[in-house]
């Protein structure tokens, strides 16, 4: 099987010229998506700090066990949702979508402030992965259709350090909050704010893109082959495993963010049972997702000059010599330093592989593979939580860490064989055959 890697396409505008494609034509729908994905980050953010606090002092849960089962159910559900986002994106629009998102998010926040068990916060967390599911997909999707294929890249390395800018802001922010007036409810009226004006901004002011997809659609030099209407079976096959690039790039998505699993749940622990301050391992939390966020400003448009496959490789091996370094040391110092080239390694790789998927698959399918991409993604987030405690509790944390390591580098060189160049200016052989198998 084969698909078609189509020219790169200026912005345009369709007959009508009511729809056009491009930046700066969708300039103002575009920045206001931006804000709208920071709030979908902000709502991860306002647990990174607080609920390992409220495990321990308030329901008497280890930290180990309860970072497993709220990152595991929140992963699982992220890892669902994202499959069904797509598809129901491409069936009944963004728009809806995005809205319901919000809707569902809203009682996270208050499920956080009242919860009186443990299984409150893990309700939470399911109603969690889906609001982060439905939004943060289909921001995604969303920005996909407006700025068409030139400046995939930059769209989304805005999207994703709006995102992950407000996880680290938001982390130190309800760790603020808790250290002045408590852990419960303060930190969390924040993220009942987010949701608030999430929801607003979306269901009163966002457009709907999907008029974009389809327009793009008329432009594509393949738009009479069949493919262009395959079925959601077929788009999770051809993405998961069939298609050289959507699989590779599938793949490292999962590994990814098996890493930030480790960050999450084990990582922390690490560090203090290495005698760190809680002081200094909320700087190390909040230095990952920091450079992470940021560096997308620059690596997403970077990938747009540059191609996808080389940041994408190199990123994953930064990312495996970063996590290789904090096993192999000991200290804030290289520990601060190593958080660093992990969220620089993260940074090259998040929104490129989000532009690779956009630059393959066709615009008549385009959101169903996104979706299939974000169900392998997240899905390492359960992945790494479950495979890094069990290895911990088996040979200790260390030997974790070393696995996880190893297991990205493995992951790069998959890229590295599988992967060819899907920018379509730097692509090998634009406009023609790329053998899927």
């Amino acid at each position: 099987m084969s698909i078609v890697r189509r020219p790169e396409a200026r912005p345009s505008s369709a007959a009508d010229g009511s729809i056009r494609l491009g930046l700066g034509a969708n300039l103002g729908q575009f920045i206001l998506l931006v804000a709208v994905n920071a709030l979908v980050g902000g709502m991860i953010g306002q647990e990174r700090t607080v609920l390992p606090l409220l495990a321990g002092e308030v329901f008497g849960l280890e930290a180990v066990t309860s970072a497993l089962t709220f990152i595991v159910a929140f992963g699982i559900t992220k890892a669902a949702t994202n499959f069904v986002a797509g598809a129901l994106s491409d069936r009944y629009g963004r728009k809806p979508v995005l809205v319901a998102g919000w809707l569902i998010g809203l009682p996270v926040p208050v499920l956080l402030m009242v919860a009186p068990g443990w299984e409150w916060v893990i309700l939470a967390n399911v109603l969690l992965g889906i609001n982060q599911g439905l939004t943060w997909s289909t921001t995604v999707i969303m920005k996909i259709d407006l700025v068409g294929p030139a400046r995939r890249g930059l769209a989304m390395g805005l999207n994703e350090a709006a995102g992950y800018g407000a996880v680290a802001v938001t982390a130190l922010a309800t760790g603020l909050l808790a250290e002045r007036f408590g852990l419960r409810p303060a930190p969390f009226l924040l993220g009942l704010a987010y949701a608030g004006l999430g929801l607003g901004l979306s269901a009163l002011f966002v457009r709907e893109t999907r008029g974009h997809a389809r327009h793009e659609a008329t432009l594509h030099p393949n738009t009479a082959d069949p493919r262009h209407t395959f079925s959601l079976r077929a788009v999770f096959v051809l993405t998961s495993f069939r298609e050289r690039a959507l699989s590779a790039a599938s793949q490292a998505g999962l590994v990814n963010n098996l890493n930030d699993g480790l960050a999450w749940g084990v990582l922390p622990i690490y560090y203090a049972v290495a005698g760190l301050t809680v002081g200094q391992i909320g700087i190390l939390a909040a230095i990952y997702p920091a450079v992470w966020g940021l560096g997308q400003l620059a690596t997403g448009a970077l990938s747009d000059r540059l191609g996808r496959k080389g940041l994408i490789v190199g990123g994953m091996l930064i990312q495996a010599a970063a996590l290789g370094l904090i096993a192999a040391t000991h200290g804030f110092g290289p520990w601060a330093a190593a958080s660093v080239l992990l969220g620089a390694g993260t940074a090259m790789v998040y929104p490129t592989l989000l532009a690779a998927i956009g630059d393959v698959a066709h615009p008549g399918w385009r959101a169903s593979s996104v979706g299939v991409y974000r169900l392998w993604r997240d899905a390492g987030f359960a992945v790494g939580a479950l495979l890094a405690g069990a290895i911990a509790d088996r040979f200790g944390m260390p030997a974790a860490i070393w696995a996880v390591a190893l297991l990205t580098a493995a992951s790069g060189v998959v890229v590295l064989i599988r992967m060819y160049e899907t920018h379509p200016r730097r692509a090998a052989t634009p406009g023609e055959l790329a053998t899927s198998q």
